[in-house]
């Protein structure tokens, strides 16, 4: 069976405590999960809520027109007569997705209406939608606790409705409150009560039983499935689309339309624009979730992959790592060493993974990037080049200018001086180095992310931790500098990755 996928990050995903999202981010996203990950359909506002929310539809729409895509484009809309389907169509919508009530107690507590009041409401805007050249779903909200407390109220609102021109009947665990058992029993009911119609299932993640629920949501032969990128939602979220693909595609053997290799792209891009961190141990997207950290593990990947499961990191634009700590072993040493080109005889390579074990146990972090470092360090060889110095640097910040950085750069024993003006100190400092490289015409690496780590408790003389990740000749390296400032720190991890590129 093919299983259709609707986005709603640019909604529902909005609604994550503190993120709010401009119209060009908003146009960027909607352009990403159209056509490189290749949603069905994008969820991407609700009517009446602010001036920058129709501006953003509205460039939208006018992108989806150009490209053939506006039939794909959804908006959240109301009960409210004619209003909701003229704010859409004068942003240039096409698709409203009505928001109705799916449980008797939501239409009696909330509206203040009889089942039969409301039915009327939603048909009355249904004939309006219709002359307006306006599709329309319907969400059932709450239907969840419908399904629980009233079902014969649920099956008196399908009853009334199926005959209408609605497209798609949409089934919210609005609360996340279903286990899988109920959501295979409930999404079951209606798709035998109903054969003729079309469902869609929208999970939340209250219990952490979303992508369980979407499981038994798919079994019980549901048409759609609504997600949002990295789980974005309210509360707990909605169910992440990574986690829905790897359910449908490898727990069910069913297909979707969706591009395998854009999830990571577009996952990134959400936490960009959210500010919404990643966990480091989210399935598909995490940084962590494909590393192997067991020295085993590395062992039985180089025996026929012993160690791997149907969730390749190639299929998800991304790459496997050994991680290097106490537990990593010489096979997992071996594998990191491999990628950066460098050979040691097994007496060094004992000697090397003994004092990355003894850093593991002062709970240092060591990665890929410290190795040609550590190396040096163990072997006093010249595994990783040191033919890259700062000999001289000063940072200039003065209130209402840009700040300027002065270098002195050591290539090789042959010395540079550049200055430049940047964004903050640290970019000030970048830009006169590669004004250096510039001049040398040496290609220099791209900074692709930028985090900086210090301890809890508000220490001001603590140490601070920045961790850079680069992007060089197609390869991506990390870099870690520590110093008790934090633009000090940033020069470090800098200085270190141009060190490392000089063997490539």
């Amino acid at each position: 069976m093919h299983i259709e996928i609707m986005d709603t990050t640019l909604r529902d995903g909005e609604q994550t405590s503190g993120v709010s999202f401009s119209a060009h981010e908003k146009l960027s996203m909607a352009k990403i999960l159209v056509e490189s990950v290749k949603v069905d359909r994008i969820e991407v506002a609700s009517a009446r809520v602010s001036d920058g929310e129709f501006e953003g539809v509205k460039a939208i729409t006018a992108w989806a027109k150009k490209h053939g895509h506006l039939d794909k484009v959804e908006v959240l809309g109301f009960c409210d007569g004619k209003v909701s389907v003229d704010w859409i169509t004068s942003a240039g919508g096409r698709v409203i997705n009505l928001l109705a009530k799916g449980s008797q107690r939501h239409v009696e507590l909330q509206l203040r209406k009889t089942p039969e009041q409301h039915l009327a409401d939603i048909k009355e805007l249904i004939a309006y939608a219709d002359s307006q050249n306006v599709d329309v779903n319907i969400y059932l909200e709450d239907w969840s606790n419908g399904m629980i407390s009233s079902p014969d109220y649920v099956f008196f609102m399908v009853d009334g409705l199926k005959e209408t021109s609605i497209k798609r009947f949409m089934l919210p665990d609005t609360l996340g409150i279903l286990n899988p058992d109920q959501t295979l029993d409930f999404c079951s009911q209606m798709v035998e009560r109903y054969p003729d119609l079309w469902f869609d299932f929208h999970a939340h993640n209250d219990y952490d039983l979303a992508a369980a629920n979407v499981f038994s949501a798919v079994k019980a032969k549901i048409h759609g499935i609504h997600a949002t990128v990295n789980g974005m939602g309210e509360r707990a979220g909605n169910v992440p689309l990574s986690s829905v693909i790897g359910v449908v595609h490898d727990q069910l053997k069913e297909s979707t339309n969706i591009e395998e290799t854009a999830i990571n792209k577009v996952s990134r891009i959400v936490e960009t624009y959210s500010g919404v961190r990643i966990p480091a141990n989210k399935p598909v997207i995490g940084e962590f979730v494909f590393t192997q950290t067991a020295g085993i593990h590395a062992d039985g990947d180089s025996k026929d992959n012993l160690y791997y499961n149907g969730l390749l990191p190639e299929r998800f634009g991304r790459t496997r790592e050994y991680a290097l700590g106490k537990t990593s072993g010489k096979a997992n040493i071996q594998k990191n060493l491999e990628d950066l080109g460098i050979s040691l005889d097994d007496a060094d390579l004992k000697r090397v993974t003994n004092k990355i074990i003894e850093l593991g146990d002062k709970k240092e972090r060591v990665t890929k990037e410290d190795l040609p470092f550590i190396i040096a360090d163990v072997l006093g060889d010249a595994a990783v080049n040191h033919g890259i110095e700062v000999v001289n640097y000063s940072l200039s910040l003065t209130q209402g200018l840009n700040p300027v950085a002065t270098v002195r750069l050591s290539v090789q024993g042959e010395f540079y001086q550049a200055t430049s003006i940047g964004d903050g100190q640290y970019n000030a400092f970048v830009r006169a180095l590669w004004k250096i490289y510039n001049r040398l015409d040496k290609p220099h690496p791209h900074l692709v992310d930028y985090s900086v780590t210090i301890p809890p408790g508000g220490r001001t003389d603590a140490l601070v931790e920045a961790t850079i990740l680069w992007e060089f000749n197609g390869k991506q390296f990390k870099t870690r500098g520590l110093d008790v400032d934090q633009t000090e720190a940033a020069i470090k991890a800098t200085i270190k990755v141009l060190n490392i590129i000089e063997e490539f």
